[in-house]
């Protein structure tokens, strides 16, 4: 069974930091946003099981954002706000939001409103239709037909064949791809000792989507044989 994800959206970095540690405690993937339109981007392009939206953002605020969410989607929102009338309540509740949640929290309060909102959606909500052109492993996530790469929701840009060589890997997960084969299904074309391109190549991906080069989390060397995505 896959992780939940959990979409935070806050330009407040201490909030965030703060959040993360505990959603990440819980066993939840995290994605971020620190604006209401980055977050309708990767609502495009993830599937979400649950939203944590700040009222106050810059440009386009949490109701704003609130509203335009539920134009198409019934993922649970909660709402976080240093307002605590019962007017600014009302309001985030009566356009869609399913919880409202004053600053300052407790953040295992928070935690419990988080726990119990997905318990109700998934209740009546029991099918979860997959999004066929996604890959997501942990942080990293394929999109098949935009050609477009996020790594704990920031995007990556690759060149084709960076794409076509970690989405290779990405539908062969966990299975380890000879440079021979990698070579011949990116370039199309018999080998011919064509084990630099290849390597090279490699190096470049991980560039762009690893933490740390030297000790990857997703493409793996076995050493010998080639590479495989974990």
């Amino acid at each position: 069974m896959s992780k939940e994800t959990i979409l935070l959206v806050d330009d407040e970095n201490e909030m965030v930091e703060l959040i993360e540690i505990y959603l990440k405690n819980e066993g939840y993937e995290l994605l971020k946003a620190s604006s209401g339109l980055a977050a309708l981007e990767l609502l495009q392009r993830h599937p979400i099981d649950l939203i944590i939206l700040d009222v106050m953002m810059p440009q386009m605020d949490g109701f704003q954002t609130c509203k335009k969410i539920r134009e198409k989607n019934t993922t649970p929102i909660i709402m976080l706000s240093s307002k605590s009338r019962d007017i600014d309540k009302i309001a985030g509740l009566s356009i869609g939001a399913d919880d409202y949640v004053t600053k300052p929290f407790n953040p295992l309060v928070l935690m419990a409103r988080v726990k119990s909102q997905l318990r109700r959606y998934n209740q009546f909500n029991p099918i979860r239709l997959p999004n066929v052109n996604e890959i997501q492993i942990d942080g990293l996530a394929i999109n098949i037909a935009t050609h477009t790469v996020t790594v704990d929701g920031t995007p990556v840009k690759l060149t084709p064949r960076e794409f076509a060589i970690l989405k290779l890997l990405a539908k062969n997960h966990g299975i380890v791809m000879s440079m021979e084969k990698i070579y011949q299904e990116v370039w199309n074309e018999p080998f011919m000792e064509s084990k630099n391109t290849v390597m090279v190549h490699i190096r470049k991906l991980r560039e762009k989507i690893e933490e740390d080069g030297q000790n990857p989390k997703y493409i793996k060397t076995v050493w010998g044989i080639g590479y495989k995505l974990e």
